[in-house]
């Protein structure tokens, strides 16, 4: 471990602490406090103790471990989420990807981290300083060299050409499709995360009278497991809700139509 790197430490009970490691500095909890020197030049999985005994393993945070406990100015699309969106927009080396309504760049840290190039549209200058500081201080200068991040609308037009990728977090994705059209390349993936179902049900019937077709809903629920002895069954609390992911390809008029069905009302 080095100084000015980002560890996550775990204590006793589990509870997961993002710290960035500084020379002199000290780690203070409700537990007493411990020097950051004692970790710094240690290796991953390195445990130490507090003052009063508590004890402390340092790990290299996760992607998830980041996206919840990074500095946020807008609520972050979480990891049971993110994973899904790799897929179902099918994320790939060197993919030409849009993102629009970036925030504070959890969605743009696992398209990076997948190898893409990302360019940002975000109204926000604060949210969008914010992004490019989350993703160059989790994946580094070289990979913040695939990431470009525009103060702009997105609902006035998209300047680029022949993307493979549109990724959405946006409170009217529809207002897109017809620029998404122009933009994306003939077989370019279109997926927006929408909090509401009526937000999906809008997009889904703009999409309905557009260029894409295949158009899919999905919400991934997560459930966790207690598991200890004999004592096996769902835990008491779960991730439910947090959005609905709408995924659509660009085809076009295509003989024998392949238009998905429309929501039903």
């Amino acid at each position: 471990m080095e100084a000015g790197e980002q560890v996550v430490l775990v204590d006793g009970k589990g509870r997961h602490y993002l710290v960035t490691l500084v020379a002199g500095a000290q780690f203070h909890t409700h537990t007493g406090f411990f020097e950051h020197d004692e970790l710094v030049g240690g290796e991953e999985g390195t445990t130490v103790r507090s003052t009063t005994g508590a004890r402390y393993t340092v790990l290299r945070p996760t992607l998830a471990d980041y996206v919840l406990r990074m500095p946020r100015g807008a609520q972050v699309i979480y990891p049971k989420d993110l994973g899904p969106i790799l897929v179902l927009a099918d994320i790939f080396p060197g993919a030409r990807v849009l993102e629009a309504g970036v925030g504070s760049g959890a969605c743009s840290l696992a398209l990076v981290r997948a190898g893409a190039e990302v360019v940002g549209y975000e109204i926000r200058p604060d949210f969008a300083e914010r992004a490019r500081a989350n993703v160059a201080a989790f994946l580094g200068d070289e990979a913040a060299l695939r990431y470009r991040v525009e103060v702009r609308d997105v609902y006035e037009g998209v300047d680029e050409q022949g993307l493979d990728r549109i990724v959405l977090d946006l409170p009217e994705p529809w207002q897109v499709v017809k620029h998404a059209e122009e933009a994306l390349r003939r077989g370019g993936i279109l997926l927006a995360y929408t909090p509401s179902i009526t937000q999906a049900v809008q997009l889904r019937e703009t999409l309905a009278t557009s260029g894409f077709e295949l158009a899919e809903t999905i919400e991934v629920l997560h459930r966790s497991w207690h598991v200890e002895g004999q004592s096996v069954r769902p835990d008491h609390r779960m991730v439910a809700h947090t959005g609905f992911l709408t995924s659509a390809r660009l085809l076009g008029p295509i003989a024998g139509g392949l238009k998905a069905a429309k929501v039903p009302r």
